[in-house]
């Protein structure tokens, strides 16, 4: 009981800490998105999102570099990004007020957004194809430096096109109240705060796992995902509440975006190489995608979202992570790869 109160302890410490970095994290980057002009749109996919995504970041790179487990890296991110493009718009939808979209966010965010799914779906497939693994009749591959590279050369064309929107709707004039050193030394400050309380999240989600005995998959699908989606969610929710709807939206896809073309490449740059379970990834990805096409069609009603589709996207959420639980668990096998309750904790 005293290690079920100490870790309850340590996990509200850092979702306080989490909630005070992602406030300061909104403020400085709208206030430096305002010195520097850029569209609200950019603000939210760009500045904002990749902001809020060093969580992720974080987690692949250690699970790669240290505990040499990059599958667990990459079912936190799969786990984040659904909670991102499923639970956060949801939330706020029904905490944050009316949730508008426009034709750029539907069209252009979302559909690049598909590219990105599929672009690190080929990515996994060439490493199947080229460089095999596990002797005839598996489904595994190496992913080296240069496969990584490919999802990288895209998230580089994604900013190229923000630059070039920031260029073509850039404001005439700028406050010249902000102080843009200050505001980057805020926005150092808030990354720092957010991962410090998500490392605190995530030991607290470990020894959960540990006292109650929660599978290794599921710890890192679910709880891991979900606590790096937090400054995801407190950003998302506040934007929206402040009645920037394409703010929310496009931080969510910039999010998720930046986890599946950088976080997932980067921690395979820094370990050198991993091996790729396709078995499990294209099952996952599949998901993923479903994830994707749900939210574009709930945003393409009216361009907006009602409180309808968010209790829809949620229930969908609920029945995916289900699925996940019953896969892992044993009762249903329709991911040969998944890895079964009792199999290898995550680091």
């Amino acid at each position: 009981m005293s290690q079920i109160l100490l870790w309850t302890a340590v996990a509200i410490v850092g979702a306080l800490v989490i909630w005070t970095g992602s406030g300061l994290l909104e403020r400085s980057s709208e206030r430096l998105a305002e010195y520097y002009r850029l569209p609200e749109i950019v603000k939210g996919a760009v500045v904002v999102a990749v902001g809020s995504s060093f969580p992720e970041l974080t987690t692949t790179v250690l699970s790669a570099a240290l505990h040499g487990a990059f599958e667990l890296g990459v079912a936190a991110i799969v786990g984040s990004a659904l909670f991102n493009i499923l639970v956060i718009p949801a939330m706020s939808r029904l905490f944050g007020g009316r949730l508008e979209a426009n034709r750029d966010l539907v069209y252009k965010e979302s559909q690049f957004y598909m590219i990105a799914v599929a672009v690190l779906l080929l990515a996994f497939s060439f490493a199947v194809i080229y460089h095999p693994r596990g002797g005839a009749g598996a489904l595994q591959g190496e992913m080296t430096r240069p496969l990584a590279l490919l999802p990288l050369l895209l998230y580089l064309l994604y900013i190229f096109v923000q630059y070039q929107d920031a260029v073509d709707d850039r404001a005439e004039e700028a406050s010249q109240d902000i102080r843009p050193l200050a505001e980057w030394g805020r926005l150092a400050l808030s990354l720092v705060l957010i991962v410090a309380g998500v490392e605190a999240l995530v030991r607290a989600a470990i020894n959960f796992g540990d006292i109650f005995a929660t599978p290794g998959f599921v710890w890192g699908f679910t709880v891991v995902a979900a606590g790096t989606s937090v400054p995801d969610a407190f950003v998302s929710v506040r934007a929206a509440r402040g009645g920037q709807a394409v703010t929310s939206l496009s931080n969510v896809l910039g999010s998720n975006i930046f986890d599946l073309l950088v976080c997932i490449p980067a921690g395979i740059l820094i370990a050198g190489a991993a091996v790729i379970d396709f078995a499990v990834a294209a099952p996952l990805m599949a998901v993923l995608t479903v994830a994707t096409i749900a939210l574009f069609l709930t945003m393409r009603t009216n361009l907006a979202l009602g409180r309808g589709e968010a209790v829809f996207l949620l229930a969908l959420y609920g029945g995916i992570v289900a699925w996940i639980c019953l896969e892992s668990f044993g009762a249903v096998d329709f991911v040969p790869g998944l890895p079964p309750s009792g199999g290898a904790a995550p680091p």
